[in-house]
């Protein structure tokens, strides 16, 4: 008798509070529009950050590209003719210079005559008005060079966009197409979650806050076939403000009860999965 009530008051023990498991769901979409050349994943395949596992069709914007810098090519040799026909009058007014310096000597020994002098300084004025003419001429040339290398680096872009680049580790929840689709800018290609550490998400009453803390160890149990597996966990995250019981785990007569949310973090020995019922023991 001793020994089946002991029984029966284990068995009316009661974890403290109660939720499933969640992770940090990541939809990738794509970023460009096209024929998807390859996708190299599966679902449950785990995948490391900064890998390239596809690739949607970038023959148009290869061929953009390279119009682009051909363009460029025939803006550029412009500025190279603006450029030589400035490298010539600065040669001629270097020459004029040294002329006008020797006339003016001579002007001082009398020489040379004053109208000398006067038409050098005019044609040193002329040069350098004229180079002034051949540089304003080059302005507009160098800019529309400027434009056309912005809308080269604008093309890389979108051809870098086009490479599928997983962003982080996990595991394939979900994969959305197929290779040889067409997809669109924002169509979602795959679902990646990481899974080695889950997220247990419970509700306490209030009268429970007192007994935890953030960073304070719990145990998590789910079912199992013979008795509950145990897991270590850590609180995480206590919500500041209380609830209704979440209809999905309570019974009609405590969903008018206020909670607070509890996030415990688990290590994941492959075991625990999204979704999946547990509890936690406090104790």
């Amino acid at each position: 008798m001793l020994a089946s009530l002991f029984s029966c008051n284990k068995n009316n023990d009661k974890a403290d509070g109660y939720g499933n498991f969640e992770a940090t769901e990541v939809t990738i979409s794509s970023q460009a529009n096209g024929n998807i050349e390859y996708l190299n994943l599966e679902e449950g395949a785990v995948l490391e950050p900064k890998i390239q596992v596809g690739l949607v069709d970038t023959t148009q914007l290869y061929f953009n590209k390279q119009q682009l810098i051909a363009s460029k090519s025939t803006v550029f040799s412009k500025s190279k003719n603006v450029i030589s026909q400035r490298s010539v009058l600065q040669e001629q007014l270097k020459t004029t210079l040294i002329e006008k310096n020797r006339i003016q000597n001579m002007f001082v020994e009398n020489a040379a005559t004053k109208r000398q002098v006067d038409e050098i300084i005019g044609k040193v004025n002329v040069l350098m008005e004229q180079i002034q003419s051949v540089e304003t001429q080059n302005a507009p040339i160098l800019n529309e060079i400027k434009t056309i290398d912005v809308q080269i680096e604008k093309i890389s872009d979108q051809i870098e966009k086009s490479k599928i680049i997983n962003p982080i580790k996990g595991t394939v929840l979900a994969k959305y197409a197929e290779p040889n689709e067409v997809t669109a800018f924002g169509k979602p290609l795959y679902k990646i979650a990481d899974i080695s550490e889950m997220t247990l998400r419970v509700y306490i009453s209030e009268t429970q806050l007192s007994k935890i803390k953030v960073g304070q160890n719990v145990t998590v149990k789910i079912d199992s076939d013979k008795e509950m597996k145990s897991f270590s966990g850590t609180i995480s995250w206590i919500s500041s403000s209380a609830e209704f019981t979440p209809k999905v785990i309570q019974t009609k007569e405590e969903r008018v009860n206020l909670v607070y949310a509890v996030k415990v973090k688990v290590k994941n020995n492959g075991t625990l999965k999204i979704g999946m019922p547990a509890e936690m023991w406090i104790k």
